[in-house]
């Protein structure tokens, strides 16, 4: 039996943010397992974007994955 988001939960939905929220929530609990399997859940299983998977590892991390990605430069020294 295949299970599916409701409507609501699903993008534009009025409680997308909800999952959001809660994946956020999963991506920080360690018993669910390592990085990857998580990744996988996320985006295949529930049904994130990569966007929206992005947007909530870097919640999770405090914003550490941006602050990677541009090598922890402050932005002003960008430009």
């Amino acid at each position: 039996m295949s299970r599916s988001l409701k409507p609501e939960f699903r993008p534009g939905g009025a409680e997308r943010q909800y999952i959001l929220d809660k994946a956020v929530e999963y991506i920080l609990d360690p018993k669910f397992g390592t990085q990857n399997a998580k990744h996988v859940f996320l985006v295949e299983q529930v049904g994130l974007s990569q966007t929206e998977y992005l947007e909530a590892l870097n919640r999770a991390s405090n914003g550490g994955v941006v602050k990677a990605a541009i090598g922890d430069i402050p932005i002003y020294e960008l430009n």
